[in-house]
């Protein structure tokens, strides 16, 4: 199934770029445009109407987004850090991750799934620091309230993650919305999986009033947790994954299985089953495990035998250096000397088949 790209992943890399300071040029043609949102927005493209509407609206918003692309990027990466596929990033392809996305395989859900997860996070977080202007720290967290330890104040600054929840599924579903087809919905699915990740790890923190920091009074406020528990949810949600078909009237999902449970709205769906990743495969949005460093002693993932497709791997000696015969000084320090440590670095060897050039 080859459907075009959806969703954000056609004008993320652009909205990184127009809207990030660390990516200087464009960045200096917005301050040469007096940094105006429609010159912006009318420049982006891929947007529907509803989108560039948003994004004229909220410049501020899509800044938010811009900044926390790089986030997200970061945690695909290191879910799939051992992995033949490594959420790898493609240097001048219009869709950040290449044509991976045009599949709709397991990668695809959980990268539309942890994109969507990461616009809620990087809205709420500028919520709550005060960046943007239609939305600040949770209103309805006032007045008094009650756990299981008693009685609390509701105070400090809760995280408004209901209004990144919303902005998020107005500004990245629209696309999809336009859509009826079944990656469309597959697409739509995986989104809401993603925002529901985040709301999922918000807790309750507070702190204690009070004479010799009794607790005689308590003042709490809701916190998002780190991003990192997010990406290990959504993680263990790829593994699980649940593969499905659209139903006979075009509404909706059925187990392409019958063994398999039907899939909730926290479940991740596929429809199509990935390829093996093992050699380069534009078409694929593959870029082989040629050259990735491999774990001789692991019988995982990332073992040797498994990342290199039982192509074998070259080893090569290298040096580092390290902290070592570090002592304890009273007081308090720890003084380490630096030291070279050499050890063997693992990689997998290319194919030596003739199609290799051909894939290429």
């Amino acid at each position: 199934m080859n459907t075009p790209l959806g969703g954000i992943w056609l004008w993320l890399p652009l909205l990184l770029t127009w809207l990030s300071p660390e990516v200087s040029s464009s960045w200096w043609y917005m301050k040469a445009t007096g940094g105006s949102s429609r010159v912006m927005c009318d420049n982006v493209p891929g947007l529907v109407s509803r989108q560039r509407q948003l994004c004229h609206r909220h410049p501020d918003v899509m800044r938010a987004i811009g900044l926390g692309v790089a986030e997200w990027t970061a945690e695909c990466q290191h879910q799939f850090r051992q992995h033949r596929w490594n959420c790898n990033t493609l240097d001048r392809d219009h869709s950040l991750f290449g044509r991976v996305l045009l599949r709709s395989s397991r990668e695809s859900a959980f990268v539309y799934a942890i994109s969507s997860a990461g616009v809620v996070f990087a809205i709420t977080r500028a919520c709550s620091q005060g960046e943007l202007k239609s939305c600040s720290c949770d209103p309805k967290k006032k007045g008094t309230a009650k756990d299981s330890k008693g009685t609390f104040d509701w105070g400090g600054c809760s995280d408004n993650i209901d209004y990144g929840i919303k902005f998020a599924r107005a500004f990245v579903d629209a696309k999809e919305r336009k859509g009826k087809d079944a990656r469309a919905l597959m697409n739509l699915h995986n989104n809401r999986a993603g925002r529901k990740a985040v709301k999922r790890f918000l807790k309750q923190e507070c702190k204690c009033h009070g004479v010799s920091g009794s607790c005689t009074l308590r003042t709490c406020w809701l916190a998002m947790a780190d991003f990192r528990k997010t990406g290990d949810y959504l993680w263990r949600k790829y593994n699980g994954a649940i593969q499905v078909v659209m139903n006979q009237d075009g509404t909706g999902f059925t187990v392409a299985n019958k063994r398999f449970k039907k899939p909730t709205k926290n479940d991740l769906v596929y429809f199509e089953n990935s390829p093996d990743y093992c050699i380069r495969d534009r078409d694929a949005g593959s870029l082989g495990t040629a050259g990735r460093v491999c774990n001789l002693t692991s019988r995982g993932m990332d073992s040797c035998e498994v990342m290199c497709c039982g192509r074998g791997y070259d080893t090569s000696r290298v040096t580092r250096m390290t902290k070592c015969e570090c002592k304890f000084h009273w007081c308090c320090a720890v003084r380490c000397q630096d030291c070279l440590e050499a050890l063997d670095v693992h990689t997998c060897k290319a194919p030596k088949s003739a199609d290799w050039a051909a894939t290429t």
